[in-house]
This record gives structure tokens, C-alpha cells and sequence, in this order.
């Protein structure tokens, strides 16, 4: 017996409802990971405990706790759910070892450290300690989408699998 089975006893028949679950849940948490360092590059500008300061450590927190974690943690239980249907309740674990697979797994990891990374940030921010640059928040921005591309193009090419 799988891990999710009693979870989501039957829904291997619904891969690809698991799938669309999953994926809608990681366009949330990717909208979440790319707008924060956006809101971060005006906070940069904004009076340490001004009303706009105010405002951007609000919809920072918003952001964060209300759409960016509860998005990260369906994404991974989904799709952690599909790692299960796809390897026979992990009795077939060749699949992850895969090199698109790996591929997949290393941005999700970094997609997660990135995560934690804004979080940590965004108290610092609460706390008016904030030390990186608006330049800083533009130029690393990005990063989130560029894995993000890597990801896709990965399990949608299943390049060097079986």
C-alpha cells in the first residue's frame, strides 16, 4: 500500500484530475513566487514605518500565508500523488532516477528553498531590517520563472527517459 492510498483511495483511475489539481496549484504558488520580489522592489522605497511601508508588509503577509503556502503545500501533496500512481505505490522507483525526472525534483527543491528564502525576507521587511537593494529584488525576480521553464520542458520532453 502507497503512502496517499488510503488518501486518495481509487484516484489513480483520475491521474489526470491529480495532475490538473497539481498544476493549478503550482500556478498559484508560481503567481505568489514571482509578484512577492516584485512587492519587495518598491518596499525597497517605501519610508520604514510609513502608511506605504505599512500597506506593503500587509500585502507581503497576505501573499505569503493566505495564497503562496497553502499553494506550495497542494503542489507538493499532489504532487507528491502523482509520483505515487506513476511508480506503483513507489515499488518502481526507476522513475525518479530518470533524468528528466531529477531534473523536475532539483527545481522543485529549488522552487522550495526560493520559497523560504522570500519568507525569511519578508520578515525582515516586517522587522525594518530589510538590507537588499531594489536592484537586488529586480535582478533575482526572475529566477522562479527560469526554473519554472526548465521544469516544464522537462516533463513535457521526458528527455532520456525510458
Amino acid at each position: 500500500m502507497g503512502f496517499f492510498e488510503p488518501v486518495y483511495n481509487g484516484l489513480s483511475n483520475h491521474y489526470d484530475l491529480v495532475r490538473g489539481l497539481h498544476i493549478l496549484a503550482v500556478i498559484a504558488w508560481m503567481a505568489g513566487l514571482l509578484y512577492l520580489p516584485r512587492l519587495y522592489v518598491y518596499h525597497t522605497k517605501a519610508t520604514p514605518g510609513s502608511e506605504m511601508d505599512e500597506t506593503f508588509k500587509t500585502m507581503e503577509r497576505r501573499l505569503l500565508k493566505g495564497i503562496m503556502n497553502p499553494a506550495m503545500w497542494v503542489a507538493w501533496i499532489f504532487g507528491l500523488m502523482l509520483l505515487d500512481i506513476r511508480t506503483a505505490n513507489f515499488r518502481d522507483p526507476g522513475l525518479m532516477l530518470q533524468p528528466w525526472m531529477a531534473t523536475k525534483l532539483l527545481g522543485v527543491v529549488f522552487q522550495t528553498g526560493w520559497h523560504h528564502f522570500l519568507a525569511k525576507a519578508r520578515k525582515r521587511f516586517e522587522r525594518g531590517q530589510n538590507q537588499r537593494t531594489e536592484k537586488f529584488w529586480r535582478m533575482v525576480n526572475e529566477l522562479p520563472f527560469i526554473a519554472a521553464i526548465v521544469m516544464v520542458v522537462a516533463v513535457t520532453t521526458e528527455f532520456g527517459g525510458r
